[in-house]
């Protein structure tokens, strides 16, 4: 019995079943585990998308719906919000209220962020239940995420349309604008100021007191029609010779289509526009037409203030149209030199229709770029850049 007792203990067969079933059990765990930590980085993932997404909707929110309303039920928080929780974190929507989003200052101090936090968390009660973890006492984990976005002034934009329009100036003793009957009045026959109280003011983006359009004007209806002689009136346009070509059929082409060079405006660093030489009115009305028939459901939503029933993300009925500088066009005509156009800034117009020579719209906000090259943008801008910055 002593020998037979010895002999099986020195027996080693059936111990390669005991080596694969422990291999076995440890396979299973790595790859349980594995499937556990890959689950944990899908997760970490989703929730920095659903963060990006809920800061860019209010960024966008905040620079084209209200600038000013940063409370829990207004439109940059509520679009931040929807935005985030539409984003799905493993499955399930992620926790953002209302304190999860603020308003950080940029770095030069002006409130242009907005900052949106997401969680999947045991304290909100929504946890990422894991698969391995419960063996170890770990039977869920956090996750969350954040990030900001920023609607900051820009100094820059293209597809930008080849007819401009003066800036809005402020009327003497404080008289109303009138789009449809005001006249720019500055300057004497001898290039003199008119007598205080007799002139208008034009204070240039950059500069306290900005008497420009602002994305404010949303909404408001223009009439703009091609100019003739001098005159300085808020609807008449001049045909502007843009970067490229030259002739009638590039200046449609510039209307119906997109020019995509950058135009740049800052206080450091003007840009100058030189009109277009001959009768532009035909090839205005040929562009406009061909524009509008791009998008032809477009149309004006006065309930949201913006644009629905467009084939577009975007309408291309929303272009860019530049501003000219009206005191400087006026001291150069009165003075007897050039009289150039200096570009003071660029807003959003919705071209709604045209009838005869007249182009009619609305103003709109509209998104621009930000060009290191060209100096700061100035205060009172009106495009706007939207991007991440953490």
């Amino acid at each position: 019995m002593r020998n037979k007792i010895r002999r099986l203990r020195r027996d080693e067969r059936g111990m390669t079943f005991v080596f694969v079933g422990m291999g076995f059990m440890a396979f299973m765990a790595a790859t349980t585990l594995a499937i556990d930590v890959g689950m944990f980085m899908t997760g970490k993932s989703q929730a920095q998308n659903a963060a990006d997404a809920g800061a860019l909707a209010g960024a966008i929110a905040l620079g084209f719906n209200d600038f000013d309303d940063r409370s829990s039920t207004g439109p940059a928080v509520t679009a931040a919000i929807s935005a985030a929780t539409a984003n799905a974190m493993m499955g399930a929507p992620p926790s953002v209220t209302p304190a999860d989003v603020t308003f950080p200052n940029d770095p030069q101090g002006q409130p242009t962020r907005v900052a949106v936090s997401v969680f999947r968390t045991t304290a909100r009660l929504n946890a990422i239940p894991t698969l391995i973890g419960p063996i170890f006492g770990v039977p869920t984990v956090d996750i969350g995420a954040s990030a900001t976005a920023e609607a900051s002034p820009a100094n820059s934009a293209t597809c930008v349309k080849p007819f401009m329009i003066p800036d809005r100036w402020q009327e003497p003793n404080g008289a109303p604008f009138d789009p449809d009957t005001s006249t720019f009045t500055r300057y004497d026959n001898h290039g003199g100021l008119l007598p205080a109280g007799t002139r208008d003011t034009y204070i240039p983006a950059g500069q306290p007191g900005y008497t420009g359009y602002t994305a404010a004007d949303k909404g408001t209806v223009l009439v703009i029609r091609a100019g003739t002689g001098n005159n300085i009136e808020p609807t008449m346009y001049f045909s502007w010779k843009m970067p490229g070509e030259i002739g009638a059929d590039f200046y449609r082409e510039n209307i119906s289509g997109c020019n995509s060079s950058i135009i740049s405006f800052s206080p450091d660093n003007p840009t100058y526009m030189i009109q277009e030489p001959g009768n532009m009115v035909g090839p205005t009305s040929d562009g406009i037409d061909d524009l509008i028939a791009k998008d032809p459901g477009a149309a004006w939503d006065t309930g949201c203030g913006c644009v629905r029933g467009s084939r577009f993300g975007i309408s291309p009925r929303i272009t860019p149209l530049p501003l000219y500088d009206p005191d400087y066009y006026d001291e150069n005509k009165a003075n007897g030199r050039n009289a150039d156009f200096r570009l003071a800034n660029i807003m959003g117009f919705f071209i709604e229709r045209r009838s005869g020579n007249q182009v009619y719209g609305r103003i709109t906000p509209i998104s621009g770029l930000i060009n290191p090259n060209a100096g700061p943008a100035p205060a009172g801008a009106f495009p706007v850049a939207i991007r991440l910055v953490q």
